[in-house]
């Protein structure tokens, strides 16, 4: 006689199912993998402290941006607003410092890995589009010192047009190619010096009254160079998938 399957009951299931214990269930995960790393087909590869950070960077893009959307959340009382913002700067430039100290302590331990240089850029990423997209929103920006929409838009389909190109050449190549080039470290500053020039306008503005024609020149010029770097990451992937076929042709 076959044994009777058990299966658990619809309680059971909504419990495991919740969307406040999936997202638990998910924090426990990744931050396993990132302290202790992974195992594939018994080899272990545990994370370096490069990667470290920079995971650490990317889930500080969450309260950075609950921080943008409770500075201008009417229902809180102006001094509360502006803490807020203040935090949000602190996160900023917490996140802006780290993305050197990850770079600077791969390069010095010779720990270099495919995964810090894809990790690495979509931090990156991943903080401008929503730091674009917060300060080009009445709901999210820094009253007087609005984002341009358009610049946004330029910024990030910038990234959108990386990304794209990356899934392109991985299909085409299957290989993981992410070579920064300097116009693109230029275009970064800018954009981090944007974000920071604005989330600070408020306080600036009050010694340099002419600071928003300096944020003005500022965020086109990031717009600028976004365009500019784009063009350039199209001719280079375009040379290397032209190389590879060639080469395996």
């Amino acid at each position: 006689m076959s044994k009777a399957c058990s299966y658990p009951n619809s309680t059971a299931l909504r419990h495991a199912f919740c969307p406040a214990n999936l997202f638990l269930a998910k924090c426990r995960f990744f931050g396993y993998i990132a302290m202790r790393g992974v195992q594939c087909k018994g080899v272990s590869m545990k994370l370096n402290w490069a990667n470290r950070i920079t995971i650490i960077r990317i889930l500080l893009i969450i309260p950075f941006v609950i921080c943008m959307l409770k500075a201008n959340d009417a229902g809180l009382s102006d001094a509360l607003r502006e803490m807020m913002r203040y935090v949000s700067v602190v996160i900023f430039f917490v996140m802006a410092v780290s993305d050197g100290i990850d770079g600077y302590l791969a390069r010095r331990d010779g720990e270099t890995t495919k995964l810090g240089s894809f990790l690495d850029p979509m931090a990156d990423k991943l903080l401008m589009t929503c730091a674009c997209v917060l300060l080009a929103m009445p709901r999210g920006g820094v009253a007087g010192f609005s984002l341009p929409p358009t610049v946004a838009v330029l910024i990030i389909g910038k990234d959108l047009f990386l990304l794209i190109g990356f899934v392109i050449i991985y299909f085409i190549t299957f290989q993981v190619r992410v070579v920064p080039v300097l116009i693109g470290k230029i275009a970064t500053t800018l954009q981090l010096s944007m974000v920071a020039g604005i989330l600070l306008a408020p306080d600036i503005s009050r010694f340099l009254p002419g600071w928003i024609w300096f944020l003005r020149v500022l965020w086109w010029s990031a717009a600028g160079t976004a365009i500019l770097a784009t063009l350039i990451y199209i001719r280079n992937g375009s040379r290397y998938v032209e190389e590879y076929e060639q080469a395996n042709s």
